[in-house]
């Protein structure tokens, strides 16, 4: 039996990038992925928020999602657009870039480290253990593994094998989506109708001051509102190009898709994102509608998060009582996710009610204070973990600030490259004394002279010195006394080495 510290089911971008965590922090980590590449077919999800992109920022690979998408003002809610171009970011815009794109690119990340991936093959059944997780596999073998990572979608085996329950609420709408050929030149853009909403756009486009610019001719992407929920089975060319008649009274010869499939507005999210050895990520613990594309950033956000802790778990540098923080932390933000996105449902209806109040809500969003504060929900960058009261900064991300150090300038996110907590010293050099923590934490003195100010918060006290986790989030703030350092560093980093 082939044994392995870690084994993700699934290798899409969450799998990926839980994955490359691991590896970074020197776990042997397996990945069992039914596909037999990474080929996915049509283009699916599309976009990277602004907090993504700063998490792949601090990994040192942001360059190379951004060397391929287009940069652009994509956060909203509902129908009403929020600008984010005056946030105090790096990274002041979102990310126009299709799914098998950002799969494409977070696989070769992951392909130069020591990953092992298992092709062409599902997690069928385990069983767990005291000291571990026997995982069978497809194709006849079997695994042993200390910790089971669910990534394996909506449909999660690992999460109903776990049972491990899924409430939520049943799909309210439900929508085809299809990548196809067309004889004809179609109607591009969104259309309402009674139905619902739907829109023809060209897969091969640009960003052109702001505005989608799509090219002539090349694939098609369709999404159809359909007049009834409940139809399970597998939707057909037929089922899409009557749904095109009904909407915009052609189908215009549509032709060779790529992929159709079904999504809905079902609303779920895992009872628990742990069960022994067993945990869940991205839309294996949690699934609700499309809009606002913040299921890929949240899965993606979750593995950032559970990575470094599993790590220093399998590690024994920190009890397993640390991963009970993964599902305190993460839990709550997808929750929110779910509520924002039943929310914008509701107020997409067509119905001239739903049409007032979205009315009434888009002016309310126009004000300034009101659209930072949805502008930075939207965007990931208002994600504050409950590590208990103090500076503004606790539990929220640490700022990519240009540091002044005795070896020249630096980014904190280069800081972060490793996936290595950081004691960033900003006061009298020296002042801090972590001998005991040196092997697993960075200390830095520096100086930083520009303003401290967070999105939606605005300008915050400067602190002297900051405790910032592997996944960019502080864990402790100090003044000119080491107060409640020692703790910080034992909770989340493990107890002191002995000397």
């Amino acid at each position: 039996m082939t044994e392995h510290a870690v084994v993700i089911a699934g290798g899409g971008p969450t799998g990926l990038m839980l994955a490359g965590e691991l590896a970074l922090a020197g776990v042997d980590v397996a990945i069992v992925e039914r596909r037999a590449s990474q080929d996915l077919p049509g283009s699916r999800a599309g976009g990277l928020q602004a907090r993504t992109i700063e998490v792949l920022d601090q990994r040192g690979i942001a360059d190379r999602f951004l060397a391929e998408g287009q940069k652009a003002q994509v956060a909203g809610f509902a129908s009403t657009k929020l600008d984010i171009s005056d946030f105090p970011t790096r990274h002041p815009y979102g990310l126009g870039l299709w799914q098998n794109h950002i799969e494409r690119i977070l696989a070769g990340w992951v392909s130069e480290l020591p990953v092992t991936i298992y092709r062409g093959r599902e997690v069928t059944g385990f069983a767990q253990d005291d000291t571990g997780v026997d995982v069978a596999l497809s194709d006849g073998q079997s695994l042993r593994t200390q910790y089971l990572v669910g990534c394996d979608g909506g449909r999660s085996m690992v999460r109903k094998a776990a049972g491990i329950e899924f409430p939520g609420w049943d799909p309210s709408m439900s929508a085809l989506r299809a990548e196809v050929e067309m004889t004809e030149e179609p109607e591009t853009g969104i259309r309402h109708t009674p139905s619902g909403t739907h829109a023809i756009g060209k897969v091969a486009y640009e960003i052109v001051n702001g505005a989608v610019v799509y090219k002539k001719g090349g694939t098609v992407g369709v999404m159809l509102t359909e007049a009834h929920v409940g139809n399970t089975n597998e939707p057909t060319l037929r089922d899409l190009s009557e749904g095109l008649i009904a909407v915009y009274g052609t189908d215009y010869g549509i032709h060779s898709p790529t992929f159709i499939s079904r999504f809905t507005d079902m609303t779920r999210q895992a009872a628990t994102y742990r069960k022994g050895r067993v945990l869940l990520a991205g839309d294996a613990a949690h699934v609700n509608s499309p809009v606002g594309g913040q299921g890929l950033n949240t899965g993606v956000q979750d593995a950032v998060n559970l990575g470094w802790k599993l790590a220093q778990v399998v590690k024994r540098t920190s009890p397993e009582s640390l991963l009970d923080t993964y599902h305190a932390e993460r839990h709550p933000v997808a929750a929110r996710v779910l509520r924002n996105t039943m929310a914008q449902v509701a107020l997409m209806r067509p119905d001239d009610r739903i049409e007032a109040l979205r009315d009434n809500v888009a002016e309310l969003l126009s004000m300034d204070e009101p659209r930072k504060r949805f502008a930075a929900m939207m965007s990931g960058l208002d994600i504050r973990y409950d590590l208990g009261d103090g500076h503004p900064l606790l539990g929220r991300r640490m700022p990519d600030l240009d540091l002044i150090t005795a070896d020249g300038p630096l980014r904190v996110f280069t800081l972060l490259h490793d996936a290595r907590p950081v004691l960033l010293n900003l006061g009298e050099p020296g002042a801090f004394d972590i001998t005991p923590w040196a092997d697993r934490v960075q200390l830095i003195d520096a100086r930083y002279e520009g303003t401290w100010e967070l999105p939606a918060l605005g300008a915050v006290t400067a602190p002297t010195a900051v405790l910032i986790r592997p996944d960019g989030y502080v864990a402790w703030v100090g003044d000119l006394t080491p107060l409640g350092l020692v703790d910080a560093l034992t909770i989340w980093f493990g107890p002191p080495t002995a000397a």
